[in-house]
């Protein structure tokens, strides 16, 4: 009985385009956090768009992080 090497779900080629993409939309939604931080008074503010909007940009940092360290050749 043989072991199977373990491979990646998402193939090699597409880890700088994923990268690309998901940094893009991390930073935008960044973005769009900061400006509304800066422009809603206290008042108008809403805890559950600010948390959303935070988790959301975060997880796609996070994994477009990940994918340009996977595109540079370092496996983690």
């Amino acid at each position: 009985m043989a072991s199977k090497p373990i491979t990646s779900p998402v193939p090699d080629a597409w880890y700088p385009t994923l990268s690309v993409f998901m940094l893009s939309i991390g930073l935008l939604l960044t973005a769009s956090f900061f400006i509304y931080e800066a422009t809603s008074s206290r008042q108008n503010r809403s805890l559950a768009k600010e948390l959303i909007t935070g988790a959301v940009a975060s997880v796609f940092l996070g994994f477009g992080s990940l994918f340009l360290l996977l595109a540079s050749g370092v496996y983690v």
